[in-house]
């Protein structure tokens, strides 16, 4: 999928031409003067916000389903509209007499249809195999908790086989032969009505595509419903918890927010299909499956077997927000579809028109909702999150093991929508969360696109009703971040803040299945970074997208984690997210160059902030040249400077270089302390490399 290159990394022992004696033996540096960037220490700029660097997640390339979510069955409650997806027969269930997904006396009225077998004849093969997401990923000795529910029926069956073996999902109509079995138990104790059963199996090996294999002991008929395969080993070892390795790798970013639950995923391809937070809490095998949007929304990467399960639901993402650290901001439906799609909007008030897809079992709240299903949703999701035990929605959560507030702070209105049909729709939505929140912030939409008409007016009405927030987006060739990377120097000071909630470069070109996660494309996203940096008087949020990917079942790219069934990375994208997010500084410093050069002049990018809480001085700097570059960093006003420096260095000679499953480390971080003598402090820096100076020095 994708074409990795090699890399070669330039030498960090030259990276750090702190002193003459390493500077001997480079005398292309020596004939070059060095840039001076002075850092005005004594004149501090804007507080960094909290929120400035964060994290943006939406459901797309199985980032849930398959990825953060480590259930490992598909389809475990028989609910998607093609019943038995993810289950194959054995052998074509030819040691079946029958089967069928019946609706008859179900387990509840929300978890209305289970899978009825029927063998007439014993055998080792009278059953079926789930396939799990892109098959399941095991290890030797892991643990993983295998419960479903049984309802025994005619004849006399006696139990049920549970048999965890290796192999992938079968190949056409049948699942394939058996695989080597890596776990097994037998469920017995049979009743006649549904009794939800629960045993722990130990995998004897490792698999990246294992599978399960259910089967019958006996003859007879026997129902089964939410089956569930999922691994001891979460995030705080929760019950319902996340997989470790990827919320790790989010925590070690030291977000300052989690944007949830995306993303176009909100709004739905049509009304019935948006997301509704409500349908996603509460029991976890209550909770009905969706239709993902994504699931064929391109041709060059049609799945159709994607699909919403909501295991990971809004309780869950407040709780992912809490463990990692960040606020959440959760987006909410304005009332509108996804524009690009069906474009559907509910009415202002007044009684809804019937949409394409009303009376869908997927809408159980309104088939046919106004705006104020909308708000009312808005509103009861902050009662959710910051209401006592006494309210309604807080009592919810409480229910769900919460006892404290989330204590939300932010909400979004709509996710990228545009056009006046937005604004329309926003005016209301404010205004009615305002009167009975006024301290709500709230993130509003400038629509897909960073420049033109629409952009344009969206962002005067928005700041004439004096929204919190604006939510710009941008996907762009890489060149494109290092020239806009002034984008917000005129901006206005006061007033509306910005949100960088979406961007990523695109080394192909926006959408194209082609795109890499390239240096040249990381490097020019750091670039851009310090124009956010240094503009952090206007811009208070920004987050990469998308977030996650799964290697076999992606539909968009670039993306900034890649992971398959038991591995995962991060990109060169991520290592540069995660340098400005884990050096974010307390302030902003002004950094000048001589002349009056602006940032970004000759390639070479800056930006500057104190950490009060270290006592340290942080300068970033991008060096997009084939050359060494020295650079001189004079410390206007600095005090009591220390003599020991520390430098993060990401570069690599090849701008085409990326990391993978193989190679997670190809372009990754280095660290190596460095002497500070003075206030003028002379560094070298690599070819095509991001750096980060941490210097002792208070302000």
């Amino acid at each position: 999928m994708l074409n990795f290159l090699p890399a070669r990394t330039y030498p960090l022992a030259a990276c750090l031409g702190l002193s003459g004696s390493l500077l001997t033996g480079l005398p292309t540096l020596a004939q070059t003067a060095p840039t001076t960037l002075t850092v005005q220490v004594n004149k501090p700029g804007a507080p960094i916000a909290k929120t400035m660097y964060g994290l943006f997640f939406e459901d797309i390339n199985f980032a849930a389903d398959g990825g953060l979510y480590p259930e490992l069955v598909k389809n475990k409650s028989f609910e998607l509209d093609e019943h038995l997806l993810g289950w194959r027969g054995i052998r074509g269930a030819a040691a079946l007499s029958t089967y069928t997904v019946s609706s008859q006396q179900p387990i509840s009225a929300t978890n209305n249809h289970f899978l009825r077998m029927t063998a007439t004849t014993a055998s080792p093969d009278a059953g079926f195999i789930n396939e799990g997401f892109r098959g399941m990923g095991v290890k030797q000795g892991g643990e993983y908790t295998f419960s479903v529910y049984l309802r025994k029926g005619a004849g006399g069956v006696s139990g049920l086989n549970v048999t965890l073996e290796e192999g992938g999902p079968g190949a056409g109509p049948e699942a394939g032969p058996s695989g080597k079995a890596l776990a097994h138990t037998r469920i017995t104790g049979l009743t006649t009505e549904w009794k939800k059963y629960s045993v722990v199996l130990k995998s004897a090996g490792t698999a990246e595509k294992a599978r399960l294999k259910l089967t019958l002991e006996g003859t007879g008929t026997l129902d089964l419903d939410v089956v569930s395969l999922f691994p001891k080993d979460t995030y705080k070892n929760r019950e319902n918890g996340l997989r470790t390795d990827l919320v790790q790798l989010l925590k070690d970013m030291n977000p300052g927010f989690l944007r949830f639950p995306g993303g176009c995923i909100v709004e739905g391809r049509n009304l019935t299909e948006r997301y509704q937070w409500k349908e996603t809490i509460g029991d976890v095998a209550s909770r009905v499956p969706l239709v993902n949007r994504w699931n064929m929304e391109f041709k060059h990467r049609s799945t159709p077997d994607y699909y919403q399960s909501f295991g990971l639901g809004f309780f869950e993402y407040f709780q992912l927000s809490e463990d990692i650290g960040a606020e959440p901001v959760p987006i909410l439906n304005v009332g509108m579809a996804c524009q690009f799609n069906s474009a559907e909007m509910a009415p202002i008030g007044g009684t809804a028109a019937a949409g394409p897809n009303a009376g869908s079992p997927h809408n159980h709240e309104d088939d046919d909702p106004t705006l104020e299903t909308f708000i009312q949703d808005a509103l009861d999701l902050i009662e959710f999150a910051n209401g006592p035990a006494s309210s309604p929605w807080g009592a919810k959560r409480v229910a769900m093991g919460h006892a404290a507030p989330f204590n939300l702070k932010y909400i979004g209105i709509g996710n990228e929508q545009w056009g006046p049909q937005y604004l329309e729709r926003y005016e209301p939505f404010m205004k009615a969360v305002k009167a009975k929140y006024p301290n709500m912030n709230i993130v509003s939409s400038a629509g897909p696109s960073p420049d033109g008409e629409l952009f344009d007016k969206a962002t005067q009405r928005l700041r004439e009703l004096k929204a919190e927030v604006i939510d710009e987006h941008y996907y762009a060739k890489p060149e494109w971040f290092r020239q806009n990377v002034g984008r917000y120097d005129n901006y206005p000071t006061t007033g509306t803040k910005i949100f960088a909630g979406e961007y990523a470069a695109q080394s192909v070109a926006i959408g194209s299945p082609d795109n890499k996660n390239s240096w040249d494309c990381a490097i020019s996203e750091a670039a851009f970074m310090t124009g956010l940096e240094r503009n952090a008087d206007k811009v208070i949020m920004a987050s990469y997208a998308p977030l996650f990917a799964h290697v076999d079942a992606w539909q968009w790219t670039p993306d900034m984690i890649w992971f398959d069934n038991l591995k995962a990375y991060g990109t060169p994208n991520y290592y540069v997210q995660k340098m400005y997010s884990t050096n974010p500084g307390t302030t902003m410093l002004p950094v000048q160059r001589a002349a009056g050069a602006k940032n970004g002049q000759d390639n070479l990018f800056s930006s500057a902030t104190a950490d009060d809480k270290t006592g340290e001085i942080i300068v970033k700097l991008v060096n997009y040249s084939p050359q060494a570059r020295p650079v001189t960093i004079a410390l206007q006003g600095v005090k009591k400077l220390g003599k020991a420096g520390r430098a993060t260095v990401l570069a690599s000679a090849d701008l085409n270089a990326v990391n993978s499953l193989e190679q997670p480390q190809n372009v990754a971080p280095k660290e190596e302390p460095f002497k500070v003598s003075s206030p003028n402090v002379t560094y070298t820096l690599a070819p095509n490399s991001f750096t980060v100076l941490r210097i002792p020095g208070k302000r």
